[in-house]
Parts: C-alpha cells; sequence; structure tokens
C-alpha cells in the first residue's frame, strides 16, 4: 500500500491540506475515488458538434416524429433560418428565448435556433405548464421572442412586448428569410445553453443556467454519451422541460444518432430504438419482454429498484445514474451488471468529482455516510436572478480551488470499499420518528428485497407516522412486514403498507408523491 500512496501523491489533483483530518489512507482514497478521469473537450459549444455531423452526414436522419422525417442537412438549414428570423426580431447574444411547444421535431429545430442565434433557450411543454407558471418564466428571464405551434399558440399569455412565433407557419414558405447577419456572436463554452426550471412544487420554480461546457462534458464523454452514434437509434420519451430531454435530444443529435420522438406511446418508441435514457418509473411501465432491440439504458432522476436494473441488465448495457439538474443531468454513473454485489451510482463523470462532507464541510472517512458536494466541470453557473439561493448552494470548491466551486446535492451517499457510491436518500428524506433519524430510502430498500416487490416508497405522514407503497398489487404484505422486522430496528416499521398495481408519475416520470401522500392520509383517515 505505501508504494500505491506514493504514487498518487505524486500525481494529486485536490489541495492535501484540506484533507489532514483523514488517515493517509482515507486521504489517497478521498482523492482515488472522488475524482473523475481527465479529458479534453472537443468543442466550445455543444451545436458546433452538430453542425460537424451535419456536414458530414448530410442525408442521414436527425430526428423522426409521427411519420415525418428530417435530415442533419434539412434540420441545420432550418434552424439556421429560423436563427436569422430570431435576431431580425431582436434576439442579441445570451438573451433567453422560450421554447414553449411539445415534443415534435419542430422542438429540434427550435433548440439548435436557438443556439446559433447564441441564445439561451428556456423550454417548457405548453401543453402542461399552468399559464401562471409560464408568465412567472418570462417575466423572470425577460424573454422577448416564443417558440412555439400554431395549435398551441392559444395557450401562451399574450404580454406586450414578447414576439410569439409559430414555427410550422413560419416553414410553410421556407424562403420566411434569408437575409444573413453577420453581427459577431461572441459567447464562450462557459455562458449559458438553457435554463431549466424545478418544478415548482414548494413555492416558485428555479432557473438552472446550464452552460455549454457543463453539456459537453457530460454528452460527449464516456459513459454519459451512451454509445450514441450514426446508425444509432435514441428514444425521446421525456417532458421537455426536463434536464433528462436534453441527455436524449442533445446527446443523439450531437454525436451522429437518429434521435426517435414519440407519440402517445412510450412502449412503441422503445421497442425500435438502440438507446434508452429514462427514470426507473418510467421504465418500469415498459414491458422488457418486447425491447429486446434496446442495447443501452440509462436511468437517474429517482432511486432504481434492483429488480429493474437485473431485468433490463439481463439483455443491455445498463447505467444507474444520479445527479440534479444543478450538476448537469447526471454527474455519476454507474455501468451495471447482475453479478454485482450491490446497486450503486457509480463514480464521478468525467472532469467531476464527488466529495463526501459532514455539516461543516470536512472530508468524511472512506464508508462513512455524509452528504455528496459535486464539482468539477458539471457545476451550472448557479439560479436564474436569485444570488440568495446561489449562494447558499454553490460554495468555492476549497480541494480544487483555483476559481472552482462546488454544489450541495442534498444527497445522502457514502463510498464503497471498492470506490463507488452508495445513495442512501436525499438530506430531507432523513426524518425522525420517535427520537430516531430514519432515512426512508432504506426502508424502502428493504422492502423492494421481497421477491414479489418491483418498487417501493416510504413517505413521512405527520409526526409519528410512516406509510410505505408497493407495487405490483400482488406483493406479500404480510411477508413484507416480517422481512422489515428481520432487517431493521422496530422504529422504522411503517404504521402501513399499502400495494399499487402501478405508481403515479408526474410530467416528468417520477413518482408523484403528493397524490401517494393522498392516498395515505386518506388510508389513515379510514383507520381511525
Amino acid at each position: 500500500m505505501s508504494l500505491n500512496l506514493e504514487l498518487k501523491t505524486q500525481d494529486k489533483k485536490l489541495d492535501s491540506s484540506k484533507l489532514k483530518n483523514l488517515s493517509l489512507r482515507d486521504q489517497v482514497l478521498f482523492e482515488e475515488y472522488g475524482v473523475g478521469e481527465k479529458v479534453n473537450l472537443p468543442y466550445e459549444k455543444i451545436h458546433h458538434a452538430f453542425e460537424y455531423w451535419a456536414k458530414k452526414q448530410s442525408n442521414a436522419l436527425a430526428a423522426e416524429h409521427k411519420g415525418k422525417a428530417i435530415t442533419y442537412g434539412v434540420l441545420d438549414k432550418k434552424s439556421f433560418l429560423l436563427s436569422q428570423l430570431l435576431r431580425h426580431h431582436g434576439v442579441k447574444s445570451g438573451d433567453h428565448v422560450g421554447i414553449f411547444l411539445e415534443r415534435s421535431i419542430e422542438m429540434v429545430i427550435a433548440i439548435f435556433a436557438s443556439l446559433k442565434a447564441n441564445a439561451t433557450y428556456i423550454p417548457q411543454d405548453a401543453r402542461i405548464t399552468p399559464r401562471t407558471q409560464l408568465e412567472y418564466i418570462i417575466s423572470l428571464s425577460e424573454i422577448k421572442v416564443i417558440l412555439t405551434l400554431s395549435h398551441l399558440k392559444a395557450k401562451i399569455p399574450e404580454i406586450d412586448g414578447v414576439k410569439v412565433i409559430a414555427i410550422d407557419e413560419v416553414f410553410i414558405n421556407s424562403d420566411f428569410y434569408t437575409e444573413s447577419n453577420t453581427t459577431p456572436l461572441t459567447l464562450g463554452s462557459n455562458d449559458n445553453c438553457f435554463v431549466l426550471f424545478t418544478s415548482g412544487t414548494t413555492g416558485a420554480p428555479n432557473g438552472v443556467k446550464v452552460t455549454h461546457k457543463n453539456l459537453i462534458n457530460i454528452l460527449m464523454t464516456r459513459p454519459g454519451n451512451l454509445g450514441m452514434a450514426p446508425g444509432k437509434k435514441v428514444s425521446q420519451i421525456l417532458n421537455i422541460s426536463f434536464d433528462m430531454c436534453a441527455w436524449e435530444t442533445l446527446g443523439a443529435l450531437v454525436n451522429g444518432a437518429t434521435l426517435v420522438i414519440r407519440d402517445k406511446s412510450i412502449q412503441k418508441t422503445v421497442e425500435k430504438v438502440d438507446i434508452v435514457i429514462a427514470t426507473p418509473s418510467i421504465l418500469g411501465s415498459l414491458d422488457a419482454e418486447k425491447c429486446k432491440n434496446v442495447k443501452v439504458v440509462a436511468v437517474a432522476g429517482e432511486p432504481c429498484p434492483r429488480f429493474l436494473a437485473d431485468r433490463w441488465s439481463e439483455f443491455c448495457n445498463f447505467h444507474n445514474s444520479c445527479g440534479p439538474t444543478e450538476t448537469t443531468i447526471v454527474n455519476t454513473v454507474k455501468a451495471y451488471s447482475p453479478i454485482e454485489k450491490r446497486l450503486t451510482i457509480g463514480s464521478p463523470t468525467p472532469n467531476n468529482t464527488v466529495y463526501i462532507l459532514d455539516d461543516n464541510l470536512t472530508p468524511l472517512p472512506i464508508g462513512e455516510i455524509g452528504e455528496m458536494w459535486a464539482g468539477g466541470f458539471c457545476v451550472s453557473n448557479g439560479y436564474l436572478k436569485n444570488e440568495l439561493l446561489t449562494d447558499e448552494r454553490f460554495k468555492p470548491d476549497p480541494f480544487l480551488g483555483e476559481g472552482h466551486y462546488m454544489f450541495r446535492t442534498r444527497d445522502l451517499g457514502r463510498w464503497t470499499e471498492e470506490g463507488e457510491l452508495e445513495h442512501f436518500g436525499r438530506t430531507d428524506d432523513q426524518v425522525k420518528i420517535k427520537g430516531f433519524r430514519i432515512e426512508l430510502d432504506s426502508i424502502s430498500r428493504a422492502l423492494e428485497s421481497v421477491e414479489s416487490c418491483k418498487q417501493s416508497v416510504t413517505l413521512k405522514i405527520n409526526s409519528e407516522t410512516l406509510v410505505s407503497f408497493v407495487r405490483p398489487l400482488d406483493v406479500d404484505i404480510e411477508r413484507s412486514r416480517k422481512l422489515l422486522k428481520e432487517l431493521l430496528p422496530y422504529y422504522c416499521d411503517p404504521k402501513l403498507i399499502l400495494s399499487l398495481d402501478s405508481f403515479p408519475k408526474t410530467s416528468r416520470g417520477k413518482i408523484d408523491k403528493r397524490i401517494l401522500t393522498q392516498k395515505a392520509v386518506k388510508q389513515l383517515e379510514e383507520l381511525e
């Protein structure tokens, strides 16, 4: 071990003076486990990668939807023409452009048009986003131009000074605008590519500013590129305002693949593609037997049941991933095999770091549970016009130094001896019952070890009551209770274990805990 210690310290990446509270062994492992591979990025801006493929394979299929298709060459031309129209209407470098529509080929055109105009795009699904939220986003972002579709124009708020353009109406005449605006474009890789707004379930949504560099680092390096390449088909099944949609959409088109945009049926879309990106809840709703064509799957957004990982990894390369929007889609990835003794979230992606720290931001020894802080190229530009929250969640990185920042994920984790991260839920899922601190996810994972259980979620309903949900409907509840008593302390025993055929999902494909809470409250009231 002494030789390895010597070799590692010669190639140090972190400030060793900040690790002195750790043993020498843990100092070495804190760096070895926590620092991702260093790689060079191939482009300065994300759309430059798309433009490379548009020139190299102009006749290749870029995207298909509802029986329609568009080639790389035509997508490049149409997005350029639309970018010129945006600039004609006063869009300048760094301005925000609203992309308020639905999944479609026009959505892809709008994304690259905004990028070619050096603007920052803000995606929202106009079908389901409340008008008040659209108004809030328009006002906060100072949006002057909104791209949409003609049948959705009525859903866009009418605001003085805001131009609404229906893309499908524009392209009725392909020569609608051919003047070339040659004003120099000056944005660089550290400038914003898009702003993604949180769901806003606990108040006004926060806009996360994601840069070109952030995206290139995950979408164009391994394992984040997921093997996307010419000849591969990638599904687009997620909500357009969800950060994982960028993984699907931009990931496919900056790597030369074909994007298959779903209509109503996720199942039918997945049955004809090679690469799938989804939440565990969405993946769990699919019939895996009909999806043997799939070669690569990546899940993120919520904890993945091991049953699901085992099922899909039987016939494809399965990646379990983790990372909030603020760390650019995901910042840890695990290529999982059924022979693994545990399902982890892996290790940091290239050019990124993960630190396990205590409440005082002090490094914790290997194997101890603490809060995960993320550093490196994944760290986004903070929140739009919310300096207070930005200062609270983004801190100067004392380990990398030199102007780097790290982000407080609020996820709990620890390093295994193999150098992988075990996820233990979120700090706000750490609750107290009868004076004991409990991690809700630990109860759910225990329930998922029951043979018939495919997925579980546990909620704290009031100061003293836990309720767990399991699926499918025929999960053996008595067996579940017995196993919990064997695996966990008595105070982890939920008041109720309720079985459902399926879990309700949010528009972003995650478990809708709000609806489950309502069901739990109703069941508790019926018991009284």
